[in-house]
């Protein structure tokens, strides 16, 4: 079989888990002479580490600060990543390089498998390109509450919630209250971003996705499953975001356990 290789890019990528996730997954799927690397790179260098690509190469994780420059230089984009406005996956194909997004699966993906159905009232917190994400993934919301730092500058994530035909109301981070009492909550903030409203009541029937997974839980996770909340770790889903990468790049199905173990032992206590 002929030798396969994929990789993570970004800037920086040392922290990232997908190559103990891909690795895994290769692994378990007796893909002996695939290798997934980490390589740094930032959205200039892009178009020409693509260019330099060889042809062992079937395709490419892309984290931060890549996710809008991946739909530049791909010669395609799927509708999904094209309705979000961002990437997080390059695959190679017959015209060239095809660009993808996993992350809306994989916060799907994540709260199904937590039982928990992407419905009622959501707010989400934050408005990067997580935020963006998340809206593709709540098709049977009945309403979206997005909570930023400066309404003015939601702009981006207004112009994909049209896209996906998504009614969504923009407030501020300021006053979290009343939209915190959402069914859902999903947290797309920074480390330490969200840990002020902890403090907040919280009731049993809410749930939380926080896409932060360590330390696990955080402040805002440890309050709502204080108040009986289910929560639900950012490391779910990182696992079948990269699940989901495993399969479009592989084309077999991903062995999703080896990858839950995998990312257990590299971060023990990381809610997966």
């Amino acid at each position: 079989m002929p030798r396969r290789s994929a990789a993570v890019l970004g800037k920086p990528v040392g922290h990232s888990l997908s190559p103990v996730l891909h690795r895994a997954a290769y692994q378990a799927l007796g893909l002996t002479d695939w290798s997934y690397t980490a390589i740094e790179c930032d959205s200039d260098g892009l178009a020409g580490l693509l260019a330099r690509s060889g042809a062992e190469v079937v395709g490419y994780s892309c984290t931060m600060p890549l996710k809008r420059q991946v739909l530049r230089v791909a010669g395609s984009v799927s509708p999904e990543a094209a309705a979000i406005g961002a990437g997080n996956t390059l695959l190679r194909g017959p015209a060239g390089w095809h660009a993808d997004n996993t992350d809306w699966t994989g916060i799907q993906n994540a709260l199904a498998a937590a039982g928990l159905a992407a419905g009622g009232a959501v707010t989400v917190l934050g408005a990067g390109g997580t935020a963006q994400a998340a809206l593709a993934a709540l098709p049977d919301a009945d309403r979206v509450t997005v909570l930023v730092r400066e309404p003015s500058r939601a702009g981006e994530l207004l112009a994909t919630a049209r896209r996906l035909d998504r009614q969504v109301s923009v407030a501020p981070l300021s006053q979290p209250q009343r939209w915190l009492d959402a069914d859902l909550i999903i947290a797309t903030l920074p480390a330490g971003a969200a840990d002020r409203y902890a403090g907040l009541p919280f009731r049993a029937d809410q749930a939380l996705l926080d896409v932060v997974y360590h330390p696990w839980p955080t402040p805002l996770a440890g309050a709502l499953a204080a108040a009986g909340a289910p929560v639900v770790s950012g490391a779910a889903m990182l696992l079948h975001q990269a699940a989901r990468q495993v399969e479009l790049m592989t084309g077999s199905a991903a062995p999703v356990e080896a990858m839950r173990a995998a990312m257990s032992a590299a971060v023990p206590g990381c809610g997966v």
